[in-house]
């Protein structure tokens, strides 16, 4: 379960261990222990954030809940339908310990089930999305230190200083050399790597820091949402092709999460340039004091 991880070119080793601790004789992975963290972090963010967008702080949780509980579900079923191998039985396809959870996934099954729950509970959705595109990005910026201590979504060699090595690497980079081949990726198992769940990691956070600078400044509802899909798009779509462990589509040897980024870039930036053109000129009134009980679902 442990790992030495070295960084040659900065000249440091460490030692990880995949396992946090154990409960009788069930061993808790550092996977979930981060994802869980972060999920927990990016509810804090939200609810501390919520009444500056006027929503109603009880049933916002409601919204998390449905939609961090469907979430998950979804990005569990995204990684299922493109994984580039058969699972051998149900609780394969559901056993998350070992990682396995998409990005994408996640978003589209919250954005999906927490929207239709911002219905129920009588929210604005696009106000709730804005809130929500920050937590994601707390999440997302925390959770891919799960997958370090995993040893996996890294890139392809790279001489860079902080170029990653670990047997878990080279033993991946061995087994699936014909795969990457077949893909025009070339690499040498016994180099280091690019850590790509690194880059998105400082990605997200600078992302996160950007939106928080940008909120009250706003000058429409829904507007924080959507430069977070241009924004996490935009680094995927790049961090993606250094990875070597990609979902890929069954047509055209494409890259899945590529092809999602691009099409969340393009439709994010196109509805920023004609919403910021049609709200030009507007004083956006920051949302304090709402009544709560006619807040219309769809505002």
């Amino acid at each position: 379960m442990t790992n030495l991880v070295e960084f040659p070119g900065l000249g440091l080793e460490l030692t990880i261990n995949r396992v946090a601790f154990t409960i009788g004789d069930m061993p808790i992975y550092w996977y979930g222990v981060i994802i869980a963290a972060g999920l927990l972090l990016a509810v804090a963010f939200g609810m501390h954030y919520a009444p500056d967008f006027g929503i109603d702080k009880d049933r916002f949780m409601d919204v998390i809940l449905i939609g961090g509980v469907l979430a998950i579900v979804c990005a569990r079923a995204y990684y299922v339908i493109f994984a580039p191998f058969k699972y051998e039985s149900l609780w394969d396809m559901i056993n998350l310990r070992d990682g396995g959870l998409a990005i994408y996934g996640a978003v589209i099954g919250a954005a999906v089930f927490g929207g239709l729950a911002c219905r129920w509970r009588h929210l604005p959705l696009l106000r709730v999305f804005d809130v929500v595109g920050m937590g994601f990005l707390i999440g997302q910026g925390m959770g891919r230190w799960g997958n370090f201590f995993n040893q996996e979504a890294f890139g392809t060699n790279t001489t860079l200083p902080w170029g990653m090595y670990s047997a878990a690497t080279r033993s991946y980079l061995e087994r699936t050399q014909a795969e990457l081949a077949a893909q025009g990726v070339m690499v040498d198992p016994t180099l280091p790597v690019h850590p790509t769940f690194l880059y998105e990691s400082i990605w997200c956070f600078v992302g996160l820091a950007l939106l928080w600078r940008h909120m009250k400044k706003r000058r429409f509802d829904g507007e924080l949402a959507l430069w977070y899909a241009a924004w996490y798009g935009a680094g995927r779509f790049w961090i993606e092709g250094l990875r070597t462990d990609s979902l890929m589509t069954p047509f055209f040897g494409l890259r899945v999460s590529q092809v999602v980024a691009l099409v969340s870039v393009v439709v994010s930036l196109i509805l920023l340039v004609v919403l910021r053109r049609r709200f030009a000129g507007r004083e956006y009134r920051i949302p304090l004091a709402v009544d709560l009980t006619k807040q219309a679902a769809w505002a």
